[in-house]
């Protein structure tokens, strides 16, 4: 297994982002000016994109693993790395819905509840988002405080 950085033709990833930002344009105001990841094996496994919002601060914003490799550890193998690739990093945010798994493998991670953002989906996605059932409304910010 190994990580490295994608620096060019990061859309090339499209179908892996997509999976935890089901919206092209949203991933479009963040993909350029984030840093973006990839863990593989034999192939591409998981992603992530990162972006630094002030000194120490960073924000995860898209994080996804293949649905073959769910449960494996590979997101959390994604999350531990940016601390030691961000040794500046106080404090890491993932914003996502209130889907319940999402939000149980976060607080796996070591995240704890930050705050939230009342209407997000509704009010920047074109159609309604779901996720295992439940129609997101609401961001909630999670953190992951470094140790």
């Amino acid at each position: 297994m190994r990580i490295r950085q994608i620096t060019e033709n990061k859309k090339a990833y499209l179908d892996l982002l997509l999976l935890a930002d089901e919206q092209e344009s949203m991933i479009d105001r963040y993909l350029d000016r984030g840093d973006m990841f990839v863990l593989e094996e034999d192939s591409v496994i998981a992603e992530c994109v990162v972006t630094r919002e002030g000194i120490g601060v960073y924000e995860l914003k898209n994080l996804a693993v293949s649905p073959e490799h769910h449960r494996q550890g590979y997101g959390k193998r994604l999350v531990e790395y940016l601390f030691g690739r961000y040794p500046d990093c106080r404090v890491l945010y993932a914003g996502t819905g209130e889907s319940p798994a999402t939000l149980s493998f976060y607080h796996a991670c070591g995240f704890t509840d930050s705050h939230r953002i009342p209407r997000f989906f509704p009010d920047h996605y074109d159609h309604p988002i779901w996720e295992d059932g439940i129609l997101l409304v609401d961001m909630v910010y999670l953190k992951k405080e470094r140790a």
